[in-house]
């Protein structure tokens, strides 16, 4: 079988994420795929909280095509920080009607989830229309890999398919109070602990272990950094856990699951 790796939460943390594809056999020096035949899916959150978000897009795309030409695969989600970027590009620091707390709106939001304006100057046609074709989710040989560790999911669909259709609909959308429900749903945390959570995600979208991003092994679980250099297995087995918070610090995790 073809090998299987998953990342997650680079944050713009481009000289680590390459670090870690060429410690896992990936990228060679030059920054090209080396992987041959292998499978890479990048589960989201490729900015803010560090400096180059633009620079891993770039990295991810320029990898999926040179993957593709060598037998081997780069596939990529959708984080919550894609999210809230597309909803600051869109609808800026409007007022969003229904939130009353935010009067700088998704832009006064994305900054504080660390967006850097550097980040927005950069952003093309191209990496727009890329971005909004991300899937939430994607089940890979058996894994069902996904951002969030949530069962908000099950909000959109009860298929992979019919989350990622419904995505695709939020993406396309251009009613900021719509976006901030969708904002909510794509930014769920913590609620794989129980076996009974996993095993109801995984009897609704298939799959057998479920692979995340989006909390950090360092501040939503505990661990230490050292703890936090290796994947994090929990939720019965059914789960595991691959932000190892490399903006707090800690390591940026290429795990090889197959």
């Amino acid at each position: 079988m073809r090998p299987l790796f998953a990342a997650s939460d680079m944050h713009g943390h481009r000289a680590e994420f390459r670090a870690a594809l060429r410690d896992a056999g990936l990228m060679d020096p030059a920054g090209d795929w080396a992987g041959a035949d292998a499978r890479l899916w990048v589960l989201g959150d490729y900015f803010d909280r560090g400096p180059d978000g633009i620079g891993v897009v770039d990295d991810i795309r320029r990898l999926t095509a040179q993957a593709a030409a060598a037998g081997g695969e780069v596939g990529a989600l959708l984080g919550n920080h894609e999210a809230h970027l597309l909803a600051a590009h869109r609808f800026g620091s409007a007022p969003v009607p229904g939130w009353a707390a935010r009067a700088d709106g998704y832009w006064g939001a994305w900054m504080t989830l660390g967006g850097r304006e550097d980040d927005m100057r950069r952003l093309t046609l191209d990496h727009l229309a890329w971005l909004r074709a991300l899937p939430a989710m994607a089940l890979v040989d058996g894994y069902l890999l996904m951002h969030c560790d949530s069962t908000r999911y099950l909000e959109f669909g009860d298929t992979v398919e019919a989350v990622n259709k419904a995505v695709a609909g939020h993406l396309a959308g251009n009613d900021p109070a719509e976006w901030l429900t969708f904002c909510f749903l794509v930014s769920g945390r913590g609620e794989l602990h129980s076996p009974e959570a996993a095993d109801f995600l995984l009897a609704a979208f298939g799959g057998s272990q479920i692979v995340h991003g989006h909390s950090t092994l360092i501040s939503c679980f505990g661990l230490s950094r050292a703890e936090a250099s290796r994947p994090f297995r929990y939720g019965g087995g059914r789960v595991l856990a691959i932000d190892g918070g490399v903006f707090e610090g800690g390591a940026l995790l290429v795990t090889r699951l197959l």
